[in-house]
């Protein structure tokens, strides 16, 4: 849940300091005082609005998910920032973030429902209603986990099938081709460091002139060194340095002699050929590293096709197996969700009864296999389809649903937003809302706009929003002046003593 909050610079507000408990959490106000500028800035600092306040501050407590998931250090309390300058930047435990990131992990924890949100009857969302209802049952848990599994398996198994039925298409093609790009590498043979090596015999050949002359102008070296070897004697002057130097350039001047003897008889034509062959590998793969890896990679991808019918037959096999295991499973999850779908229908319609509607119907019908399984939950109000009901009874249905989905919610870490949830309604309607609210915020903390004395007496917590001067205020009003605020609701500026009379047997 969200216990503190902080606002800096926003429009009308200078600056907001608030904390929350849990529960049902009420804005009030007179209109334009500035109640929809300060929610839209809260879900601002969740990525869900844009309210470019120059500093925005939260603090959530139980978060309900590993936040770490998302490379976000975790602890007790988890702080989100948001900071206006030239642009929007956002933090979480003072790590920071994209927007986009921000928003998928606030969608774990936070929901923003308002008039246009029709999610709530999504496929999706009314399985997991029923799947939640079903926690206990071992046996539906059992089955939908091995679903799941047999699932992803069967989609990864139907996939490769797909492959390989489209590879046996054009198998000879392929072949040829394959065999082709072997034969090429083949035919060349190349070897590691090869190229390096024909490289140097390549530069040794373009100089072999140069050398055998500058050894034949400086061979007469050799004819002096008994005259140096007299002069160190004279000088007293051990020779042996003189002699090491004389018979390492005597081994240097041979090895190279018999070097140059050899590319006597090397072929310069075949050399130039193989290094452009070399090279045009290199140049194709990289090097002669990852040609070589090439060919072994299509010579495993050649046997592969070679042997592609009898891949083809087992996996034809496992897709028939995995699909009649599958049939199995969606068999007892669609017979467990049938009956949980009147169990759901039961308890939406007892919240109906406090919003003064009901025949609220909840209908499994097959649908094509996906991943929750082969179930559509089909939703309608008095045997009308959602698309024709009013705005009004699609908002009060979906405040039932929300109301039976928070009985079998497995934690009360998430938060509601409600936009305009009792606005051009009746007292009575509004209490009725305030009733279903009541039920939903033992689950969820609640923050909402409200409009009507029935919601508003209902608020675990009440702050009034004010503005004076142009600048709007946000604070916690205490009982009394709760009761003077829930008065001005019921009988406007002019509060009459019926007014405050009715105003505290609501509060009681």
């Amino acid at each position: 849940m969200i216990t503190r909050f902080y606002l800096q610079n926003y429009l009308s507000f200078e600056e907001v300091e608030l904390e929350f408990k849990k529960g049902l959490i009420v804005f009030s106000g007179i209109s334009g005082a500035g109640k929809s500028v300060l929610m839209e800035s809260i879900l601002s600092l969740f990525g869900i609005k844009d309210a470019k306040a120059a500093l925005l501050e939260g603090v959530i407590e139980n978060i309900g998910f590993d936040i770490e998931e998302f490379d976000i250090s975790s602890s007790d309390e988890v702080v989100f920032k948001k900071i206006q300058k030239d642009k929007s930047r956002y933090f979480l435990n003072n790590q920071t973030l994209s927007k986009k990131s921000l928003q998928d992990i606030s969608q774990n924890f936070i929901r923003y429902i308002h008039i246009k949100d029709n999610s709530d009857f999504s496929n999706e969302n009314l399985l997991q209603v029923l799947d939640f209802s079903l926690s206990d049952d071992m046996e539906f848990v059992s089955a939908k986990e091995e679903f799941t599994a047999k699932f992803k398996e069967l989609t990864l198994s139907q996939t490769e099938l797909k492959k390989l039925i489209l590879d046996e298409k054009n198998i000879e093609e392929l072949k040829e081709f394959i065999a082709y790009e072997i034969k090429k590498i083949d035919d060349i043979s190349p070897k590691v460091d090869e190229y390096e090596e024909l490289s140097t015999i390549k530069k040794q050949l373009s100089q072999k002139e140069k050398i055998e002359l500058a050894i034949q102008k400086a061979t007469p070296i050799f004819e002096y060194t008994h005259a140096v070897n007299q002069v160190l004697d004279l000088l007293e002057i051990d020779s042996a340095f003189f002699d090491d130097a004389i018979n390492e350039l005597n081994n240097i001047f041979e090895k190279s002699n018999d070097s140059l003897h050899l590319l006597e008889e090397t072929n310069i034509e075949e050399v130039l050929t193989r290094i452009e062959q070399l090279s045009a590998l290199q140049k194709k793969f990289g090097s002669i590293e990852e040609a070589l890896i090439y060919k072994e990679q299509k010579k495993e991808e050649l046997n592969k096709y070679e042997n592609i019918s009898f891949e083809k037959s087992s996996l034809e096999k496992k897709v028939k197996l995995l699909s009649s295991q599958i049939d199995s499973l969606t068999s007892i999850l669609t017979q467990k969700r049938k009956k949980a779908s009147k169990i759901i229908e039961t308890r939406v319609n007892h919240y109906l009864q406090y919003l003064y509607l009901s025949n609220a119907s909840f209908e499994v019908a097959d649908t094509p296999l996906s991943s929750s399984g082969c179930d559509m939950v089909n939703v309608s109000l008095k045997d009308a389809n959602l698309e024709n009901i009013s705005s009004g009874e699609f908002n009060r249905l979906r405040l039932a649903l929300m109301a039976v989905k928070s009985e079998y919610a497995l934690s009360d870490s998430g938060v509601l937003f409600l936009d305009e949830i009792d606005a051009n309604l009746s007292g009575k309607e509004s209490g009725a809302i305030a009733k279903v609210l009541e039920q939903i915020s033992k689950k969820y903390q609640v923050f909402a706009i409200s409009h009507q004395a029935q919601l508003t007496s209902s608020a675990s917590q009440h702050f009034l929003v004010e503005k004076q001067n142009g600048i709007s205020k946000v604070y916690e009003i205490n009982d009394s002046q709760r009761v003077d605020e829930i008065a001005r609701m019921i009988s406007g500026e002019h509060i009459t003593q019926e007014a405050i009379d009715f105003a505290r047997n609501l509060l009681k």
